[in-house]
């Protein structure tokens, strides 16, 4: 499943730095597909498609958030997600919601072909 971070978040930025995906942004920032990819469309979560460099509305205004259309838990990279062991108060953890087995996540993972 993918990580999501609570409204507990501090804004230290610690995740958003280890990141191989970068699937974590500030609050209020917008962001894309486009780090990391050739494909010119993505199909999100909610079935909209959307091209690799349109700008999608922050998840959250106040505090980090995870991309969960690219968060592959740190699978194919490092054997856990870096922003929860780096997260110095724990914020960083599991989203009940999006659950993925570890083929699925590779399979994104080779998706949005982090370089």
């Amino acid at each position: 499943m993918a990580i999501k971070i609570t409204d507990e978040c501090i804004n230290c930025g610690a995740c958003e730095i280890k990141c191989p995906n970068k699937a974590i942004y500030e609050g209020g920032k917008e962001w894309s597909f486009s780090y990391g990819t050739s494909d010119s469309q993505f199909k999100k979560n909610n079935g909209q498609i959307v091209g690799s460099f349109d700008l999608q509305k922050p998840n959250s205004d106040s505090v980090y958030y995870i991309v969960t259309e690219k968060c592959t838990e740190c699978v194919g990279f490092h054997d856990e997600p870096q922003c929860i062991s780096v997260c110095p108060i724990d914020c960083c953890i599991p989203d009940e919601n999006f659950k993925e087995t570890e083929e699925e996540l590779k399979e994104k993972k080779q998706t949005i072909q982090i370089r």
